[in-house]
């Protein structure tokens, strides 16, 4: 989330600035009402002492004595406040004095318009806002003015909400509201440019009006270049008089500080040097606070630090000497107090500063209190404390058993108060729900129903989020969506509502906001949402903002970004240009952060990388760097990994393999660090992880990848993972797997228990799940089926056949190599049928032979493969083949050993050797005159080169011979290692040929 995404909004932090009053009433802190914080102007006396309650004295003889001493009762009507008869002896007052006026009356006026707001507990509704500024058009302050004067007026004025902004604004109220605060800011200026002697300028009322200001930015007012100029005016005195505030004119102006920076005040260096004059008085007087002092001081410091000021001196200092107070002081915490803190915290963790000593103890402390205020929680309350509890988890606090009770305390009041959340409040809320799940939290009770009813109100408010809100919103539905949320009509129609604003709001979204959106619309497409046009143009959109934006994504936004573009081109999204572009304008980013990528970002990256190539990207010298780039992380890293990140990567470099990726220096090194860790984290594996490392550990031995004693060790493992779980794979699984075992006997892979039960258990699933197999599984499964040959039992091995030759004949549509591969399948199984004398015969199997080399034959071009196939199916029908095929030919020592001393023993036998014999595949050794072909079988031939079980190619090619009429005599090469050994055979064969 952007750092401005979940923070307390004016309408809701207040800021404590609560002098006491003559009538001890303190500020009010509940839901919807006015919060008022006032000053007191100055001591003023009891007002049964005649005289006393004037401000300053005048010249002038005193009158209009219902303005002195006056003190509001809450059921006064207002209109007794605002006659005619009062506004023309304030207007007489001032022209009376003329440039002598200090104002004194007019700043008693407006401390009783105050005080009604006070005893009224609200400030002034529309219709008293619009009276008064009628009545207020010749209330004109001015530079005569003394300090008090317009410090109580400006005060009182945003105190009773005179300036405040009501919607609809009444067109005769805006130009006299907006002229009155011009006048006050003028005469702030024009008092800060005195020297401070000359105008009694005071640490009060320099406290006073920078709290009135920041309260008037947070109602809505306009930060006007006037306003500015008075706010950076008075900044010098309060580095000037720093010694003389108080503890809560301190906590009153920190607040003050932060509120205008959170509401777009630049950081000058005069706010700089007023925050850092502060803040060591915060230590020195740390025992003067009161709890919402330090409330406001803990919310106004992870505002600083949130706007860029965590470098501040003094700030850690005066963190770790207020963070020990809240738990001291944790009793006298009112709701609102509680909600600051919890956020305040939350922010100081978001921005790196978890390590302040007393932080987490302060958390603690705070947590068990909610459960006892959460009737008294507002909404905003809520959402703020949901994105607290959140974001702490999210940065790595422990889920304690107070944490989990403060959440299941607080979800119920999301629905309850749902029509009470402003805009952000749901973002933040959706956010907050999505976080804690992620984080494990999906448990609690009350999480599903606080989601459910928060998304309806998605579409009710759409027209009010801004891009943040967009992005965030996008992002959390798309992440519970990913843990489990059920995609319900209001979730669907909560994606349909913010697709559009993508679109709409594209030019106002930051780098982290592109990032979320097209990581957040790539995972609902990938967890079933249809791809709509509105999908399609908020892709559009956002594409291009990535090449603008490059600069500044962090390690974590490339990484998003990247995944989401390969995973868009993974679920079939066309390789537009644009997405072309984005990828190539991120890679070089990934060499230049790459020391900012955690573990789970290298294996994300890795795993882009090798989808972006297996999809059809260029291997462009960007790509190439940023793997070299990433690959040595693997072992600086390789004990952050998870058991999905293991299998990521290793699956991921056996793609770069299996893509003709050149050889990339590092990327042996790092699958060799990564194999011990498949053994120690076999327990955590799911079924699509097993599936996924043995199918690598498969395509890496087929590209030539060694197989040492660790390989060996990882691929041992997952057989046993895959006999442990092998009821939970689905379908593509089973395929991927005995496809995976069929590779791994197919290059040498060594015979183990493991191996064949692991292939027999998986047959078994075959048929259980036949129809839901696809036209690649079936063609993987034959395939495999007869490459694992006589491991395999003939009779499982024939009813796996059978069901998946069903499926063929259901008009799967099969490609050209699906057709081959399905060929193969169906040919092996029938030679081992054949071989078998006590095996029935299937004319059915033959059937569908016919029928798949006729489909192969129509299609077209051939490959050296596919040539082979439909030869040897030509001959099994007794077919002429309209393909010939030229061999490759290689006699081995062994071999030629055996020729040399069978034609000794029988010099007039004649031998050809290498022959081809009805288009098929060479024989060893011909013995033409007696119709006998000699196969000497090297260790190949046999799984895990055992010289006991043959693997399927053989017994297909021995079959063949045998039908087209040739007796065959296999010798395996572990017999033939000298002569001696060679005499069995070579007398078997005289006996055969009538020799002897």
């Amino acid at each position: 989330m952007d750092k401005r995404s979940a923070g307390i909004s004016g309408n809701y932090t207040r800021s404590g600035n609560d002098y006491n009053q003559p009538n001890n009433h303190a500020p009010s802190s509940g839901l919807g009402r006015y919060r008022h914080a006032t000053v007191r102007p100055w001591d003023n006396p009891p007002r049964t002492v005649p005289g006393r309650n004037e401000f300053y004295h005048s010249s002038g003889t005193r009158s209009s004595q219902h303005l002195q001493c006056r003190s509001v009762n809450p059921a006064e009507d207002f209109n007794a406040l605002i006659t005619q008869e009062i506004m023309a002896d304030l207007l007489s007052k001032s022209d009376h004095f003329g440039h002598r006026y200090n104002g004194k009356n007019h700043s008693q006026f407006a401390n009783s318009i105050k005080e009604y707001t006070s005893a009224a507990k609200r400030p002034l509704n529309r219709a008293e806002q619009s009276q008064l500024i009628r009545m207020l058009q010749n209330f004109i302050p001015t530079r005569s003015w003394n300090w008090r004067s317009l410090t109580t007026t400006i005060h009182s004025l945003t105190s009773a909400g005179v300036f405040t902004p009501h919607y609809p604004m009444d067109e005769r109220v805006k130009p006299t509201q907006a002229h009155l605060l011009s006048t006050l800011l003028d005469a702030i200026i024009f008092n800060c440019s005195q020297k401070p002697q000359a105008r009694n300028i005071d640490a009060r009322g320099i406290a006073n009006l920078l709290w009135a200001m920041a309260k008037l930015v947070d109602k809505g007012q306009k930060q006007t270049p006037e306003f500015n100029e008075a706010v950076v005016a008075l900044l010098p005195h309060v580095s000037a008089m720093k010694d003389q505030f108080k503890a809560q004119g301190i906590a009153n102006l920190l607040w003050a500080m932060a509120k205008l920076v959170d509401n777009g005040l630049e950081p000058t260096p005069g706010l700089n040097e007023a925050v850092v004059a502060l803040l060591p008085h915060v230590n020195a007087q740390k025992d003067q606070f009161k709890a919402q002092g330090i409330a406001n001081l803990l919310w106004a410091m992870a505002k600083l630090v949130d706007n860029g000021l965590e470098r501040t001196p003094g700030l850690k200092e005066a963190l770790a000497a207020l963070l020990p107070l809240v738990n001291v002081q944790k009793n006298q915490l009112n709701t609102q107090g509680i909600a600051n803190l919890l956020w305040a915290m939350a922010k100081l963790v978001d921005n790196e500063l978890e390590r302040i000593p007393g932080l987490q103890e302060a958390v603690a402390a705070l947590l068990p209190l909610l459960d006892a205020q959460k009737n008294r929680l507002n909404a905003q309350n809520i959402a703020n404390l949901l994105w607290a509890m959140a974001k702490l988890v999210d940065n790595g606090l422990e889920q304690t058993p107070g944490l989990k009770e403060a959440v299941a305390a607080l979800l119920p009041h999301v629905n309850a108060q749902k029509n009470q959340f402003i805009p952000q409040g749901i973002a933040n809320l959706l956010w907050a729900m999505a976080k804690l799940v992620e984080n494990t939290q999906q448990q609690t009770p009350g999480l599903n129903e606080a989601t459910a009813a928060l998304l309806p109100l998605v579409n009710a408010q759409r027209e009010h989020f801004i891009p943040q809100h967009i992005a965030n919103l996008l992002w959390a539905i798309a992440k519970l969506v990913d843990n489990g949320l059920e995609q319900t009509p209001e979730l669907n129609e909560a994606v349909i509502a913010l697709l559009p604003l993508v679109h709409a709001q594209k030019n106002q979204l930051n780098a982290q906001s592109i990032a979320n959106l097209l990581w957040a619309i790539t995972k609902l497409v990938n967890n079933g949402q249809e791809w709509t046009a509105e999908f399609n143009a908020a892709v559009a959109a956002l594409l291009p903002l990535v090449n603008a934006q490059k600069n500044q994504l962090n390690a974590l936004g490339i990484a998003k970004l990247l995944w989401a573009m390969a995973k868009l081109v993974d679920i079939g999204q066309e390789q537009t240009p644009e997405l072309n572009e984005a990828v190539a304008a991120l890679l070089p980013y990934v060499n230049a952060q790459k020391d900012q990528f955690n573990a789970q970002h290298v294996a994300n990256l890795l795993w882009v990388m090798a989808k972006l190539v297996d999809n059809g990207l260029e291997q462009t010298p960007g790509l190439n760097e940023a793997l070299v780039a990433l690959l040595p992380r693997v072992n600086k890293q390789k004990d952050q990994f998870n058991v999905r990140d293991i299998a990521n990567l290793l699956w991921a470099m056996a793609k770069l393999v299996d893509n003709e990726q050149k050889p990339t220096p590092g990327l042996n090194e790092a699958v060799a660090t990564l194999l011990p860790h498949v053994k120690v984290q076999q327990a955590n594996f799911k079924p699509q992880d097993i599936s996924n490392l043995l199918w690598a550990m498969a395509k890496l031995v087929d590209n030539r990848y060694k197989q040492t004693p660790e390989f060996n060790e990882a691929v041992a493992t997952l057989l046993t993972c895959v006999i442990g779980q092998k009821a939970n794979f689905n379908p593509q699984e089973i395929a991927n797997l005995l496809w995976a075992m069929a590779k791994l006997v197919d290059n040498g892979q060594e015979q183990t228990p493991g191996l064949n039960v692991a292939a027999a258990e998986l047959l078994h699933r075959v048929n259980a799940q036949e129809d839901q197999f696809i036209a690649q599984h079936v063609a993987n499964l034959l395939w495999a089926t007869a490459k694992l040959g006589e491991l395999i039992e003939l009779n499982l091995a024939t009813s796996a056949c059978e069901s998946l030759v069903y499926r063929i004949s259901e008009n799967l549509k099969f490609s050209r190599e699906e057709i081959s591969m399905s060929l193969w399948g169906v040919m092996v199984c029938c030679a081992r049928l054949a071989l078998d004398s006590n095996a029935n015969k299937n004319n059915v199997l033959e059937k569908h032979m016919d029928d798949l080399l006729s489909r192969l034959k129509n299609t077209s071009p051939y490959d050296e493969e596919d040539q082979s196939t439909m030869i040897m199916a030509s001959s099994w029908l007794g077919r002429a083949c309209p393909v010939v095929r030229h061999y490759q030919t290689a006699i081995s020592k062994t071999q030629a050993d055996f020729r040399n001393q069978l034609q000794s023993c029988m010099p007039s036998l004649k031998i050809e050797e290498e022959k081809s014999l009805n288009s098929l595949p060479p024989v060893d050794l011909l013995l033409p005159d007696h119709n006998m072909v000699i196969e000497v079988q090297g260790p190949s031939h046999y799984v895990g080169g055992d010289f006991k079980t043959r693997k399927g190619s053989t017994l297909l090619k021995i079959a063949l011979l045998k039908k087209s009429g040739f007796e065959v005599i296999e010798i395996p090469v572990n017999r033939l290692w000298h002569q001696d050994v060679m005499k069995p055979f070579i007398d078997q064969i005289k006996k055969r040929t009538n020799s002897q």
